[in-house]
């Protein structure tokens, strides 16, 4: 394994780290694995040198964080891993939250003050983060989304006073504008507050649109950035097509026999990808990976590794062998004309992931 500090920070992260969104309730998402297979894809990580595990309280309802909490105390020294989880969305039984919601769920009611990024939803947010993760600090703490109805200067207070209070050792943020972040920051610089180190993007090959601010002003300013979605949510994996128009949900509904999977999957995966010149990026990225001996996830992993500013990435590994195929991806050297083949039929989007 190889590790990286993050950002301008002293932590040091793997440079593959563990998404753990994949583990919780069915109920949640059709495709989420149990804890049974959490441990198998842990204890496989722990044994790779992995030390970076990512959640969200959002993820199966806050089941995400306890299986995260539990099976590492099970293979792994606290003081040798890194937590990372997140704040924002509401924890509520059959909330979805945001883009990454299933096709068509009635989220309920939210009640006032159940997210967000003001004092109150933090400081609760996180005193029940730590509980369920059954740990007494957090190493990496950070904001899912940009709060637009509570003020910067609240927000990050209210982050600062969790560092200074040692519930939490670093703070991160994900996807959102540039400008956003940036006033994040500017208000914890001006008011001396602990800032960001690190900021989780939607980044891969088949979407690139955070190299264009994003990734320049991370890279300017010393955070680490992260991306999420490495395999463009299975579209890099190489076993889509253009006549595939059920959008790989046949690879989900394998795995859980659900209708709804089917459903849920076709609409997410044409709402971020499956434009023809999207199937020319997948297209190229198989070609090379066939020249060059590899599988098109580690390809896709080796290219997202060696591009500037990505301080680690988040592997959404369902089992132990895709894990090794993650980890395949830090010998890859890539030469110039791989990376120029790779990257030459990409189009640009429509920013997506922000919301």
């Amino acid at each position: 394994m190889k590790y990286v500090r993050l950002g301008a920070s002293g932590l040091e992260v793997s440079r593959i780290g563990l998404g753990m969104m994949s583990f919780g309730s069915a109920a949640w998402r059709p495709w989420i694995r149990d804890e049974a297979a959490a441990r198998a894809v842990v204890r496989r990580a722990v044994e790779l040198g992995i030390n970076f595990f990512d959640t969200a309280d959002l993820y199966s309802a806050g089941l995400s964080e306890q299986i995260t909490g539990r099976v590492l105390r099970e293979f792994a020294r606290r003081d040798e891993i890194v937590i990372a989880t997140k704040v924002f969305h509401p924890v509520l039984e059959g909330y979805q939250g945001g883009q990454g919601g299933a096709a068509g769920a009635a989220n309920p009611a939210l009640p006032p003050n159940a997210g967000g990024l003001s004092r109150k939803h933090i400081l609760a947010a996180v005193d029940a983060s730590l509980q369920r993760l059954g740990v007494g600090h957090i190493d990496l703490y950070q904001i899912h989304r940009f709060d637009p109805a509570t003020p910067v200067e609240e927000t990050m207070a209210t982050l600062d006073g969790l560092v200074r209070a040692g519930k939490v050792r670093y703070l991160g943020a994900s996807s959102m504008w540039t400008w956003q972040f940036a006033k994040l920051q500017h208000a914890a610089g001006r008011a001396g507050d602990a800032r960001f180190v690190a900021m989780q993007s939607h980044y891969n090959l088949a979407y690139r649109e955070e190299e264009r601010e994003m990734i320049p002003y991370c890279r300017d300013s010393g955070v680490g950035v992260v991306p999420w979605s490495p395999l463009a949510r299975g579209f890099l994996a190489g076993n889509r097509t253009r006549d595939d128009r059920a959008g790989g949900a046949a690879t989900r509904a394998d795995r859980t026999g659900g209708a709804a999977t089917r459903a849920e999957s076709d609409a997410l995966a044409h709402r971020y990808y499956y434009r023809d010149a999207d199937f020319a990026v997948a297209a190229a990225l198989g070609e090379r990976a066939r020249r060059l001996g590899l599988s098109n996830a580690a390809l896709a992993y080796a290219w997202l590794l060696q591009r500037p500013g990505v301080a680690s990435l988040l592997a959404g590994a369902g089992t132990p062998q895709q894990l090794d195929d993650a980890v395949r991806a830090l010998d890859v050297a890539l030469a110039a004309d791989d990376i120029a083949a790779l990257e030459a039929p990409y189009l640009p989007h429509a920013v997506m992931g922000h919301a």
